[in-house]
């Protein structure tokens, strides 16, 4: 009885709570790379009652949302360095803007934000309104020559960043 407990805990935890998701995307000649954890909205309101508003959240589940650069960049006109980050933001009501955060603190649980001091950039998105995603996702529905927008979307909640390459 003890050694099947054992195995149905081993096999609970070897189980991720959230699927795991990815993107990549060239954009010029910078390999631009998500990879997140894909939390389900399954009926709750998810802005303002399950992610408070002006509180920090990691825009994904479990392990924390990673983005990564192989070229400098700019995103929405700020300059961000090649490398990894994780990406954290703040959501607040509209007509304010969210806060999105790339911060060099990676190997980040989802609630653990690193810290202001690991921040390497921080800019203010106006979210949008889209149709309805059940599951948290991560695309881009415009790549140009040398620039692209990526969107967090969960619920009707759009966040769209534009990326370029920095040269």
């Amino acid at each position: 009885m003890l050694a099947r407990l054992i195995l149905m805990l081993s096999a609970l935890l070897q189980t991720p709570r959230s699927q795991h998701g990815s993107v990549t995307q060239r954009v010029g000649t910078t390999e631009i790379a998500v990879s997140y954890s894909r939390p389900v909205a399954r009926g709750r309101e998810l802005f303002g009652t399950l992610l408070r508003w002006g509180r920090m959240w990691h825009p994904g589940a479990d392990s924390a949302t990673t983005i990564s650069f192989s070229k400098n960049v700019t995103i929405d006109g700020r300059a961000l360095a090649a490398g990894s980050y994780t990406l954290w933001t703040i959501p607040e009501q509209a007509p304010k803007p969210w806060t999105m955060i790339f911060s060099r603190g990676t190997h980040a649980w989802h609630t653990a934000y690193p810290g202001d001091s690991l921040d390497a950039l921080r800019l203010t998105v106006t979210p949008e309104t889209g149709a309805h995603m059940e599951t948290l996702a991560y695309y881009f529905p415009m790549v140009d020559a040398d620039s692209a927008v990526l969107r967090l979307h969960w619920g009707t909640t759009v966040i769209p960043m534009m990326i370029r390459e920095r040269r």
